[in-house]
């Protein structure tokens, strides 16, 4: 375990020193969220039927997503990609601890240390400087806990995800394709684009049995108050069961393109 800690802490001091593309993250992440917050505001204005979310949850739901965006697992290692295609995951092998534990530490520091850099900012502004209709509310207590289990939850899902991500590399020539298409799946299905509870009843169902409502939608629901905290056991047993399904996936990927890598020279 202090092994993997290691590997954590010292990756998480790698990634905190891109400030420049965080600052610069920031503002886009602004730019995005008004955008949509502003598109919702229009729905919202020119319909008088009751929705499965106020406004002030929307905005709440739209500002949580912007400032977990780092979160998302919408890409994979790219040092791990480029060992693969090189040849050099060789001497990943020959380092005294588990492989897929080693990039599962990278995985979590991956989506840690730009999430911070960005979320806190984001949460600042939101809370404090914007005006009462844009802001995102304070939550009560025991919805801040039940949305910090969630966000935890999320982590481990998302790191799950990404290791597949990674792993598919074995099997592809370039990870571009992969590259371009998940951003699109991952931003619809977890409710970054939409709010899940916007969707049509019988899409919601499918929706939240599927491991990618567990990265954006669970979690904001819980922040913004439209899930009671009481719940929030039910929905992280079900981050839970996803991220033991996708690991296990994801062992036995591993294993089996291990079994038919070939690295020249060796």
């Amino acid at each position: 375990m202090r092994a993997y800690l290691a590997i954590i802490r010292m990756r998480f001091m790698l990634l905190v020193q891109y400030r420049v593309a965080a600052l610069a993250g920031i503002a886009t992440q602004f730019m995005f969220g008004f955008v949509r917050i502003f598109v919702m505001e229009a729905f919202y204005l020119s319909t008088t039927e009751p929705q499965p979310l106020t406004f002030v949850q929307v905005v709440g739901y739209v500002w949580l997503g912007q400032a977990m965006l780092r979160m998302l697992p919408w890409d994979g290692d790219r040092d791990i990609q480029a060992l693969i295609q090189s040849g050099n995951v060789a001497y990943e092998l020959c380092r005294p601890v588990d492989l897929y534990n080693q990039w599962y530490a990278r995985a979590v520091a991956l989506r840690v240390a730009p999430t911070l850099l960005r979320a806190i900012p984001v949460f600042l502004v939101t809370l404090f400087c914007l005006p009462p209709r844009y802001a995102l509310a304070v939550p009560t207590a025991a919805g801040l806990w039940a949305w910090l289990l969630a966000t935890a939850g999320a982590l481990l899902l998302g790191c799950a995800i990404t290791n597949l991500i990674s792993i598919s590399m074995f099997w592809t020539i370039s990870g571009e394709g992969i590259s371009r298409l998940l951003p699109a799946v991952v931003m619809l299905l977890s409710g970054m684009a939409v709010p899940i509870p916007l969707f049509p009843d019988w899409s919601q169902r499918l929706l939240e049995l599927l491991p990618f409502a567990g990265l954006v939608d669970t979690p904001a629901r819980f922040f913004t108050g439209q899930l009671a905290a009481d719940r929030i056991w039910l929905f992280l047993a079900r981050q839970l069961i996803w991220t033991g399904i996708l690991v296990i996936w994801g062992r036995r990927r591993l294993a089996r393109g291990l079994k038919r890598v070939v690295v020249q020279g060796g």
